[in-house]
Order: structure tokens, then C-alpha cells, then sequence
């Protein structure tokens, strides 16, 4: 598998250097895979009743916080299918919130969630593995920033990986 070069600064917006930073020393596309397996080892033992659990009201259940990763995960793939292609278009943000209250995750069993993001992330490994160093390169806008495609890999691994940590420590502690 093709290793995806480092972010350079510049390359994304600065809030996203939270997201970055734990995975500059990583095998970006070795880590994607990797957190299949631990969604999986914290979402597969729990049965619908415990995916519904809030930690706080007001907060997002299990599975609205996997269908929030699922969301975001395409977003981020479409960015950079979009700017990895040359579309000159200005690509939008998101109203995270909105998007979990108008998709009702807590309709769709959490085995079917899971699998989705398996796929998906399947899916978002093979894209980036595939990609030129031209296109790793290539800049554009979203959301009003200027993004360029080698730093979504490590955005993706980077929130995922902050949502994973929250559902560790706030959804599944006693």
C-alpha cells in the first residue's frame, strides 16, 4: 500500500490540527484500517437498548454519534473525490447537528450502522491508496478554507478518532 505523505502547514484549515497532530508519525493509511477493527471491538457488544444511551441530555446516542462518523466520513471523502479530480467548485460545510436530527440513526439497528461504516471506511482506505502524488496535492476550497487532499486522510483519522476516545470515555464507563 501506497504511504500518503504528511500534511505541510498550510494545507488545511487550523482547527483541523487537533485532528492532524496525533497521526503525523502514523501510516495514515495503516491507522484507517486499524480503527475498523476497534469500532467494531466497542460498538459490536452492545445491543440496541445500550446504543440509545445518552451520557448527558441533549447529547447524541451511540448511534447517532456512528451515523455522525459515517456522515462526516463521506463529506470528507467527497472534498477529496472533488479537489483530487481538478473541480475548481467551492465544496460547503455542514451543520453537524442538523444532519444527526434530520437522518434518525436511532431508527437503524446498530449492527447495520456498524456495518456501514466498515464499508465505508473499506471504501475511504482504497480511494486514498489509489491516488497520484499529483492528485495528493491538489488544492481547493471547503468550507471556506483552503484544503489540500493529503491532509483529509488525516482529518478522517483524526475525528474518528476523537469520537472514538468520547464513546470510551463518556458513553461506555461505568
Amino acid at each position: 500500500m501506497p504511504s500518503i505523505p504528511q500534511p505541510l502547514a498550510g494545507d488545511h484549515a487550523p482547527y483541523y490540527g487537533k485532528y492532524i497532530e496525533p497521526f503525523l508519525e502514523s501510516d495514515i493509511l495503516v491507522a484507517l484500517a486499524a480503527q475498523i477493527g476497534e469500532a467494531q471491538d466497542l460498538l459490536q457488544p452492545l445491543d440496541e437498548t445500550a446504543a440509545l444511551h445518552r451520557y448527558a441530555p441533549n447529547k447524541w446516542s451511540v448511534k447517532e454519534l456512528l451515523g455522525h462518523l459515517i456522515d462526516t466520513e463521506r463529506l470528507f471523502l467527497y472534498r477529496a473525490t472533488s479537489i483530487a479530480r481538478s473541480d475548481p467548485a467551492e465544496l460547503p460545510g455542514m451543520d453537524e447537528d442538523a444532519w444527526v436530527a434530520a437522518a434518525d440513526f436511532d431508527r437503524i439497528p446498530l449492527a447495520d450502522l456498524l456495518d456501514e461504516f466498515i464499508n465505508l471506511r473499506r471504501s475511504t482506505v482504497r480511494f486514498f491508496a489509489a491516488l497520484s502524488p499529483e492528485a495528493l496535492t491538489r488544492a481547493g476550497t471547503a468550507n471556506g478554507n483552503r484544503i489540500v487532499v493529503r491532509a483529509i486522510p488525516y482529518i478522517t483519522a483524526g475525528h474518528a478518532a476523537h469520537h472514538l476516545e468520547v464513546l470510551r470515555t463518556r458513553y461506555l464507563t461505568p
